[in-house]
């Protein structure tokens, strides 16, 4: 590396590096792929409902309300991607917080990174080759979670294979439980957190509670479909009330 080369790379100036040319190129890369990696699994589904005895309508409902459901999560990607917009530039951001949505491994990895080079985020010695060292660690860690899960996934196959040679009803079970699980496993962590997480908590399931009741008695399809994002929308608003009143500040 040439001396000019180490003195741009010492410069604290990160914006100049972050949102170079050659990054924006990458990331709508990314962003491409993911289109049509979209169109093409929506085609499949299409293809293979027949043969799962699912119905148009059926398929229709279930891209419908997966989409509601990902309004409320993608709110709260956007907020966190405009606080970190100052930190990464915008393509990295875009990417890394976009595409894997997870601010606190994101955030923690580039802290390490920096840490390694005795470097604060976004101190006074955070220069571009910080940057680029914690920018490396991020998407490092995505690669290897991408590389995980193309290795796993055939294993996993086999696996539903056998299980479904012993007893083809299970694999119409796990797909529900596992999902169970996984909501329940993700609401019991914010319970220890604070007052204002159990509230929310509480609200949140007691809407989606409300919503199915009244999707069944009234014969109201559309709310199953809204359900969880109408969920998300109160218990946001209830977490923010809770937040500012005497229950305390969120820990």
């Amino acid at each position: 590396m040439s001396p000019m080369q180490t003195a741009v790379g010492e410069s604290t100036d990160i914006l100049a590096v972050a949102n170079a040319p050659v990054l924006w190129a990458l990331a709508l890369g990314v962003f491409l792929v993911i289109i049509i990696q979209s169109v093409i699994y929506i085609k499949a589904a299409r293809k293979a409902a027949e043969s799962a005895e699912i119905t148009q309508t059926e398929l229709n409902t279930a891209f419908k309300t997966g989409a509601i459901a990902a309004i409320g999560p993608s709110l709260a990607v956007v907020i966190v991607a405009i606080a970190l917009l100052a930190l990464f530039g915008t393509p990295a951001t875009l990417v890394r917080i976009g595409l894997i949505g997870s601010v606190s491994y994101e955030t923690g990895a580039a802290n390490i990174a920096s840490a390694t080079m005795g470097a604060t985020l976004g101190g006074p010695t955070y220069t571009q080759n910080v940057f680029a060292v914690a920018f490396f660690a991020m998407s490092l860690g995505g690669a290897m979670w991408m590389l995980a899960t193309l290795i796993l996934t055939p294993l996993l196959q086999r696996g539903e294979h056998k299980l479904k040679k012993v007893n083809p009803a299970i694999m119409s079970v796990i797909p529900a439980a596992a999902l169970l699980a996984a909501f329940i496993s993700l609401g019991i962590a914010e319970v220890p957190k604070s007052a204002v997480h159990i509230v929310t908590l509480l609200a949140a399931g007691i809407t989606m509670g409300v919503c199915v009741f009244l999707a069944q008695k009234f014969k109201k399809d559309w709310l199953k479909e809204w359900g969880l994002g109408i969920a998300i929308v109160v218990g946001l608003i209830v977490a923010y009330i809770a937040h500012f009143s005497s229950i305390g500040p969120a820990a």
